[in-house]
């Protein structure tokens, strides 16, 4: 802490603003998760039915669920598929959306009309729902359900794509850029999309926190990762039958689903903070 004319200043805590502790956050949970092997005491599919429904104590530190399974190591491999889901999730959906909000906002005209008229349909539509019909019709797995949580996940970022392409596309940037022969998809990919990405960083860091739920929501449906795999959001809905009576075992997953989002939505606004110019401080 440093007193000066302007007050007390508390320098020393620069260090841990948001994206810095949201940012250690997402190291811990994906070296968590890398280390599994290494670090889970037990195998997370083997079943003891001699030890369902143990509290939490010295050798399971977590408890057991109610097949007789670690749920320390169940909560350590439940964090592979729920990253890999999300990863997959993004890597979809950030492309599409930039690809279709850029052409819309470049083109204009009718090619304009019609993607937007197609980004407001998917928009309109209950995203959870949708999600679980699709599926329901692809059939329950990582991969479907990377496919249905992207399905509906694009558009935000079409329309803000969009709208910061009709920003710049007459801007004294880009004129030059034209002047010297730059057009098509050479400005579009050269020039313009290193001006969005910013802006699409943030908001996919941002909208993972809501994948985790989506994605945890598809798993306590039956509709994700299947036993005997460990996935946080089945092992919610596996522990919620005895919830009254042994509370540990649809908390700890729980708990873990809260701190993975609470990690991705403090480092979304860190990202945020420190890429947007209206929100610097």
């Amino acid at each position: 802490m440093i007193i000066s004319k302007k007050g007390v200043s508390f320098r020393w805590l620069r260090p841990f603003n948001t994206l810095n502790i949201g940012l250690i956050l997402v190291v811990i949970l994906v070296g968590l998760a890398l280390l599994a092997p290494l670090l889970s005491p037990f195998d997370p599919n083997v079943q003891n039915i001699q030890e369902r429904l143990l509290a939490p104590d010295s050798q399971h530190w977590f408890g057991t669920d109610r097949f007789g399974r670690d749920l320390f190591s169940r909560v350590l491999y439940g964090a592979r598929p729920t990253l890999i889901l999300v990863s997959l999730v993004i890597l979809l959906t950030v492309p599409i959306g930039l690809a279709i909000g850029i052409f819309a906002g470049y083109f204009g005209g009718w090619v304009e009309r019609i993607l937007m008229r197609l980004t407001d349909i998917v928009m309109s539509l209950p995203s959870l729902v949708i999600a679980l019909a699709l599926v329901s019709i692809l059939g329950p797995g990582l991969m479907n359900g990377a496919l249905a949580l992207a399905f509906t996940s694009w558009p935000s970022f079409a329309r803000q794509a969009r709208t910061e392409t009709l920003a710049i596309r007459n801007s004294d940037y880009l004129s030059a850029a034209k002047m010297q022969g730059i057009t098509g998809f050479r400005l579009i990919f050269g020039h313009i999309l290193p001006l969005i990405l910013p802006s699409a960083i943030v908001r996919a860091a941002l909208n993972l926190g809501g994948i985790i739920l989506a994605a945890a929501g598809l798993g306590f449906l039956g509709m994700g990762i299947q036993p005997p795999a460990a996935e946080w959001g089945s092992m919610v809905a596996s522990g919620s039958r005895v919830i009254f009576d042994q509370w540990w075992v649809a908390a700890v997953p729980g708990v873990a689903i809260l701190l993975a989002s609470l990690a991705f939505n403090l480092l979304g606004d860190g990202l945020r903070d420190k890429m947007d110019p209206r929100h610097d401080k």
